[in-house]
């Protein structure tokens, strides 16, 4: 029973706690349940307050004896991604430098999704400051594949996409700069959405303006995914780029005939992000799904051209922002790749920073032309198959040696400069077993219509559906 309960969707669960068919309680002990079953092989949840929890589900469920009209949350546990300030509750970022260190506020989401009425559970793994998308640290270790526990789970949202997986909470939050919604979901066969910059804002920051990096949801479906991003999304006046419309807007059926649609295959986005011939052989089989749905299927890609670069010195710029100050404080306690990133930011001059703006200025202009002509664009999330959960990064992508722990990223970060909703919905797997993304990006701001050819497509093909055999006891 505890099992099942665990995989329901969590609209459904949301729908039977406003019943009172379930209560909070038990859907909380449920979950904690599970955690003590699988959470050992998986390394998902990396803190965690049963007592605290539990706690806040009897006052939940008290405050709906007396009343119905309850938050859209209500009931639903989730564990917060480990770089989320959770007042009370350790945020370490990963670092032996934040081991202990209690936070004595929420932040932005914590605080929207607690109001909304999750309960808090504890805290998911994430790599050292969220720096790659291979979730392990010196602090809590690795964090494994459900699907096969010698593989990557992703990252840097990899606790909550593997959390997912295992059945361990419901829904779960995450952030994204180069992929780190997507890929792990892509590696964990859940959902991940890059919202459009702005949608969900975030605070506290140390750049309001960064339009790189967003947060943003994952569930185990579109809908559940649609479902927590309407308690994330809505302006903040301390957000300057955040948009005016409410998260209320995304609490809406999604079900949409595609029928008509104009999309764009992009296997390697117009050859800037080759992916591995085990990747491309699932993704390719799940075309004809849309065009068996109405659509109309090209070969086509916006121009990428100077988009890496432009990416790179962007992003190196925003570590110099975020953790230059811990260079001198703290060299020796930070990983060599967080160290050289954060001296390529320091090493950047004011023409390399123009340069990149001007390059991004025209990127986004070439992607509004794009989507002038198409409604949507079709992609690899990952350009690998889930890799061996003991290596950094892949030690090849298409045939290639990489040279660092990015360029097998390239599929997901191109997408990030161009600042529009990219969804990650599963899309089979492997002969071996090992989930495979496939990536719905739309015009800006066109999170809703994304999402919406997501759920179609999720539900002609169901693969989400597949769970998987995690030993419990």
């Amino acid at each position: 029973m505890t099992d099942a309960l665990c995989y329901l969707d969590a609209t459904d669960l949301a729908a039977r706690l406003r019943r009172r068919e379930l209560s909070a309680r038990e859907l909380v002990q449920a979950h904690l349940d599970r955690i003590e079953q699988v959470n050992l092989a998986v390394n998902a949840i990396v803190t965690l307050d049963p007592e605290g929890a539990l706690a806040e589900a009897a006052r939940a469920d008290e405050r709906l004896s007396r009343r119905s009209d309850v938050p859209p949350l209500h009931g639903l546990p989730i564990a917060f991604k480990d770089t989320r300030l959770t007042r009370g509750m350790r945020t370490t970022h990963g670092s032996p430098l934040f081991a202990d260190h209690v936070p004595d506020e929420d932040d932005l989401l914590v605080d929207r999704l607690q109001r909304a009425g999750a309960i808090r559970l504890g805290k998911t793994n994430v790599p050292e400051f969220a720096v790659g998308s291979h979730t392990f640290n010196p602090v809590f270790g690795t964090t494994r594949n459900p699907y096969d526990t010698t593989r990557s789970a992703g990252g840097s949202s990899g606790g909550a996409a593997a959390a997912l997986a295992a059945g361990l909470q419901p829904l779960a939050d995450g952030s994204d700069m180069g992929g780190s919604l997507r890929n792990p979901a892509s590696f964990c066969n859940v959902v991940g959405f890059r919202p459009t910059p702005g949608r969900v804002p975030s605070y506290p920051a140390v750049n309001l303006w960064d339009t790189l990096s967003v947060p943003g949801p994952m569930g185990r479906t579109v809908a559940d995914t649609a479902f927590l991003l309407s308690a994330m999304a809505g302006p903040d006046p301390r957000c300057p780029l955040s948009l005016e419309t409410p998260g209320a807007a995304f609490r809406v059926p999604l079900d949409r005939e595609l029928r008509g649609l104009r999309l764009a295959w992009a296997p390697d986005l117009g050859g800037h992000a080759p992916a591995d011939a085990d990747v491309l052989a699932v993704l390719e089989t799940q075309l004809p799904v849309f065009t068996a749905l109405g659509c109309h299927l090209d070969l086509a890609c916006p121009d990428l051209t100077g988009a890496d670069e432009a990416f790179r010195t962007l992003r190196a710029h925003s570590f110099d922002l975020a953790f230059g100050d811990l260079l001198g404080s703290a060299r020796q306690s930070l990983k060599p790749s967080l160290v050289r990133n954060i001296e390529q930011g320091r090493d950047l001059t004011t023409d390399d920073l123009n340069r990149a703006t001007v390059a991004r200025s025209r990127l986004h202009l070439g992607t509004v032309d794009f989507f002038s002509r198409y409604d949507l664009l079709l992609a690899p999330v990952s350009q690998v198959a889930p890799f061996d959960a003991e290596w950094e990064y892949p030690r090849s992508v298409a045939g290639r040696p990489t040279e660092s722990y990015l360029d097998w990223m390239r599929s997901a970060y191109l997408i990030s400069l161009l600042g529009v909703p990219a969804l990650s919905v599963p899309a089979g797997f492997t002969p071996g077993g090992l989930p495979i993304g496939l990536q719905l990006i739309g015009p800006p701001r066109a999170d809703l219509a994304v999402l919406r050819a997501g759920h179609a497509y999720e539900s002609a093909t169901r693969h989400g559906r597949r769970r998987p055999d995690l030993a419990t006891g």
